[in-house]
């Protein structure tokens, strides 16, 4: 056994005609690159030292096992060495293969994603032999990352080699020792090409300089690659191995297409205190919360483990089924679950709407769990927040499909694994569109056929059986139509940015432009509000999950000017109901791994609360008659804003506004028309603004002539008979 000694940036003393000779190879290799590709493939070479050169704490400590013609071979990790790392019989067992010939899915190892594809391995940490361009380069080589439309030179769907030969690798810099378990990885994301690797070595290092592949008693192992572009594969090494470098070097590739990479390492970082690195990017919550993955039978244990710890404060329901017959379950919170009370807003949050994206779902069950606990604990902040405000949590709109990407696990469901329903339909853009009824309304002015500005009724032909509707979305419109929600949130997944409607361009010739709503100013203030909070949204040092950059919106979109969807829930709860509704993306990584719920719900708890606390913001209030009774479907206008609201069943109503001064008008079938200034100030709360209006002369003789069993005559032809009358003793 000898020490490893520290690096250089070429270790002279035991090889020095080898790094001549190296260095001259590398230097006659560059020039064998095409023209176009020469500079940022020397680039990337001369930038290798920066990274290298400076030695990390506890290097000194690395031991190697010298071989016969191997100099420096990484020492397999011993569990007796490791005993927190004894790799188990399901690490150890080989992939069996159905009778197809078809590998078989395993369960999910021991070890972690390192984090490719959640960013927490940073650009700086990936490095290639070459790469085809800077868009293609090994920055891109993260599984599941996705391609623009147009595939250009800075956001493509994977890292490609300059070239197409067996030295081409991608190497990943875990910056400590890591006990490497396995490779997952997949082709290139691409809609005009197929490019994949069918089949690669591996190789771990210490220094980045002496690199040892993964070998059996035959020798090096060859690893089964992909057999197309989207699939995850996953490859577990025959016996997990320490070292800080890995590589992955291909073998051979699609026939008709290049090498193309995308992956994720799966590895367990080995204890060290001295590493700053890995103690500024520790994430660690003091919550004492079910931080796992559940599937439907653990969501409903859950939910009713959280009603019995608070039961005067949730509620269990159901709101309809899936397809396949599951219920759709949401826990109600509120200090009186069960009722509405006259002049409390109700909020709700929704997730699962795409089945694989499933970080809402948990933090929607997590968020649950605190509500609970930090009420019992008399937190005055959730206190207050329950006891004036009633909230719904649906945490899987789409059970069927999550099941689909649960079977397959987080890292091998792929981007749409159980994305849809189990019939095929994308809930999230399943509702009626309602945006261009309105639209096609306004631009036709003299058209005899008006469309209001609101509550916009759904159209026939959808209500139809026959009409292309998932059964979930018609749960959801029964539920949104029942009760009167105020503000509401659905959590999806793949990108880390809040969206607000319209969804929908108003151009037939566009498919990305910005279309406001009438309330664009308040849609942005509860967009930032979120995104603001967000412990990463609006962080300028982040980098863009797939091809989007949202800083320059403070991490928020307008839905239409990022990609237009017809029929969004977005669009239809805002032109349908009363309910102001975003679209907010928790994470880049639509199915974290378990061990990463922890700094999720760290980096979402205070936004999920804070955006809750809006549902206050603007001015509420009753709108009643002359005998103290609450009028339903009273209109609600604020001048200058082009959308009206209406109230309750009560006469109770909410309207969010920012800031400022507004003349607030509401109209009722057959009552006078009341104004008058109501003014919303900066604090949090929403600003009391009654009415108290009367019946109009026409309702009140008509009252009274059914009351007295007579049919009330109409004004207008009381004036013609009258003016007939008169006209007839003139002559």
């Amino acid at each position: 056994m000898i020490a490893l000694r520290k690096r250089s940036s070429c270790p002279s003393q035991l090889f020095p005609t080898l790094c001549a000779l190296g260095l001259a190879v590398l230097g006659g290799l560059s020039w064998a690159v095409p023209m176009d590709e020469q500079d940022y493939y020397l680039q990337e070479i001369s930038n290798r030292d920066h990274y290298y050169s400076f030695p990390y704490p506890g290097e000194e400590y690395f031991s190697f096992t010298e071989q016969p013609g191997e100099e420096g071979t990484i020492r397999a990790s011993e569990p007796e060495e490791h005993p927190g790392f004894k790799p188990s019989r399901k690490e150890l067992k080989p992939k069996k293969s159905s009778k197809k010939g078809k590998a078989i899915l395993e369960p999910p190892p021991d070890c972690p994603p390192l984090g490719l594809e959640t960013l927490k391995i940073t650009d700086f940490q990936l490095h290639a032999s070459t790469a085809k361009r800077y868009g293609l380069g090994a920055h891109r080589g993260r599984l599941n990352i996705q391609a623009g439309v147009n595939e250009n030179d800075f956001y493509d769907g994977a890292w490609c080699a300059g070239r197409n030969d067996p030295f081409q690798w991608i190497e990943v810099d875990a910056r400590r020792l890591t006990k490497f378990t396995g490779v997952i990885t997949q082709g290139r994301n691409s809609l005009w090409s197929s490019n994949w690797v069918t089949s690669f070595r591996v190789l771990v290092s210490n220094d980045s300089h002496a690199w040892t592949a993964v070998r059996n008693e035959s020798g090096d192992v060859i690893f089964e690659g992909n057999s197309e572009k989207e699939i995850p594969v996953l490859n577990m090494l025959p016996v997990p191995l320490v070292a800080r470098y890995i590589r992955i070097n291909p073998r051979s590739w699609y026939e008709e297409g290049s090498i193309c990479m995308r992956l994720e390492i799966l590895g367990c970082p080995l204890p060290d205190p001295n590493n700053y690195y890995h103690r500024r990017n520790e994430m660690t919550t003091t919550d004492n919360l079910d931080f796992k993955h559940h599937n439907y039978k653990e969501m409903r244990q859950l939910m009713k483990t959280v009603n019995k710890m608070c039961p005067n404060i949730t509620r269990i329901y159901n709101i309809g089924k899936s397809h396949q017959g599951l219920k759709l379950y949401a826990v109600e919170i509120s200090d009186n679950p069960g009722e509405h009370e006259v002049g409390e807003p109700e909020f709700r949050y929704i997730a699962g709407a795409h089945g694989n994206e499933v970080l809402g779902r948990e933090l929607i069950l997590l968020l649950m769990q605190f509500m609970c606990q930090e009420y019992l604990a008399g937190n005055p902040r959730i206190v207050h927040l329950i006891e004036d405000t009633r909230i719904h949590l649906l945490p899987s709109v789409n059970p069927d499909g999550y099941d689909k990407a649960y079977k397959a696990g987080s890292e091998l469901g792929g981007w749409s694994l159980g994305r849809w329903t189990q019939d095929g339909i994308d809930i999230n853009n399943n509702f009626p569109d309602l945006n261009s009824l309105l639209w096609e309304s306004e631009d036709q002015k003299k058209s005899k056929r008006k469309v209001p500005n609101h509550h916009i009724p759904i159209p026939d032909w959808y209500l139809s059986e026959n009409a292309t509707v998932a059964v979930e979305t018609r749960a959801i419109i029964a539920w949104m139509e029942k009760i009167p929600f105020v503000l509401g949130g659905n959590l999806q997944g793949g990108e880390l940015v809040v969206a607000y409607p319209y969804d929908m361009v108003r151009s037939l010739w566009k498919t990305q432009d910005y279309t406001p709503t009438p309330d664009d100013h308040v849609f942005r203030w509860l967009a930032y509000s979120y995104a603001s909070t967000h412990r990463l949204m609006t962080d300028a040092r982040r980098r863009a999950c797939h091809t989007e950059d949202f800083q320059k919106e403070d991490g928020t979109v307008n839905g239409a000017s990022w990609h237009t969807v017809a029929g969004s829930i977005n669009d239809f709860s805002y032109l349908h109901t009363n309910c102001f509704e975003l679209s907010i993306y928790v994470g880049c990584d639509k199915y974290p791994h378990e061990s990463e719920l922890p700094e999720e719900w760290e980096n979402n708890r205070e936004s999920l609360i804070v955006f809750m606390e809006q549902v206050h913001r603007g001015i509420k209030g009753i709108v009643k008659d002359i005998h103290g009774r609450g009028i339903p479907n009273a209109i609600i206008s604020v001048e200058g804003v082009n959308h009206d609201i209406r109230t309750g069943a009560d006469g109770d109503y909410w309207r969010l506004l920012n800031p400022g001064e507004y003349m607030v008008s509401v109209k009722a079938e057959g009552y006078t028309t009341a104004t008058k200034n109501c003014e919303v100030g900066y604090d949090m709360g929403a600003t009391r603004c009654d009415f108290t209006i009367s019946k109009t002369n026409l309702a009140r003789i008509k009252e009274i002539m059914r009351k007295f069993g007579k049919q009330p005559i109409s004004l207008s032809l009381r004036r013609l008979r009258q003016r007939a009358r008169q006209w007839r003793q003139r002559r």
